[in-house]
């Protein structure tokens, strides 16, 4: 049984919306209050979700003001991880809220929706970047840099080698949080290009949770097939904005279906009389009469 709970509360953890895993862990500890173990046993999911979530964290000091990423590709292993950027690598405590108290919920639910997360790395270190396409990552990055200005105001994006796949990954994700209107956005790009064989594939997911009277959720994804493009930083990214800009296309297409077509044919418009139903009428309809006790 102990094990099943600790499946369980990984997988809340790993499914937690975007901006809301400090609610998910006050629930959780609130609910296993007779375990607290519990939490100490699901470490390996927080690192899970701030990978595959690309978490944003700020470095300490002079760094502190820009954001930088968590995620697999940058990872240095012993919950280190490196940016390009700054030149420097950090650690990264993925289960700070484990140890959080309780009074410290709405201060880490703040913490969580701030810019760049609100989460602080720590032990920062300088670290040099060696990669045979250093001077294909340095453009991508400023061209990354740029594209994400234009289109993601409230994003952070980077550019890592990957030495298993000898490909580069060309990441961004942008963040939106407004709790007061009930409802947290996430956007995540990741694009792996080869540089051996000029192929480009991508996944992108968006991640939206509404919640006021009700919890809708909307998790979509789009993958791209690998795509043969030339070495060159601005082609990469002119097809990366294509694909953006065609996925971004095809939501709204689906939105409008949802809005026109789906949604509408749940509710029927009127009753089967096709007239409205008149209130303070009701007790003129033979139902109306019945519920009433017109008739016996």
């Amino acid at each position: 049984m102990a094990s099943n709970n600790a499946v369980a509360v990984s997988a809340f953890i790993e499914g937690a919306p975007p901006g809301e895993l400090a609610d998910v862990v006050t629930d959780i500890k609130a609910l296993t209050e007779d375990d607290p173990t519990l939490l100490e046993k699901a470490r390996p999911a927080f690192q899970k979700y701030n990978e595959e979530q690309l978490t944003t964290v700020k470095l300490p000091g002079g760094g502190g003001k820009k954001n930088v990423l968590i995620s697999s590709y940058n990872s240095l292993g012993e919950g280190r991880y490196y940016d390009v950027e700054s030149q420097s690598s950090f650690a990264f405590d993925h289960a700070a809220q484990v140890r959080a108290r309780p009074c410290d919920a709405v201060r880490w639910a703040k913490l969580m929706r701030g810019a760049g997360g609100g989460q602080k790395a720590s032990d920062v270190q300088s670290h040099t970047l060696e990669s045979e396409h250093g001077d294909l990552i340095s453009s991508l990055s400023k061209t990354l840099t740029t594209h994400a200005h234009e289109h993601y105001p409230s994003s952070t994006s980077a550019v890592f080698p990957v030495a298993t796949t000898a490909s580069l990954a060309i990441l961004l994700v942008s963040n939106k949080y407004s709790p007061s209107n009930f409802w947290n956005g996430r956007l995540r790009t990741t694009y792996l290009y080869h540089p051996a064989t000029t192929a480009l594939t991508g996944t992108l997911k968006c991640d939206v949770h509404y919640y006021e009277d009700g919890n809708v959720r909307l998790l979509t994804t789009k993958t791209l097939p690998p795509t043969t493009i030339s070495p060159s930083a601005s082609e990469i990214m002119k097809t990366i904005a294509k694909v953006e800009k065609g996925w971004q296309e095809e939501l709204n297409r689906g939105f409008s279906r949802l809005s026109e077509g789906e949604f509408k044919s749940l509710r029927r418009q009127l009753p089967v009389t096709r007239q409205k139903v008149e209130w303070e009428k009701v007790t003129s309809y033979r139902a109306g009469k019945e519920i009433g006790g017109g008739r016996r």
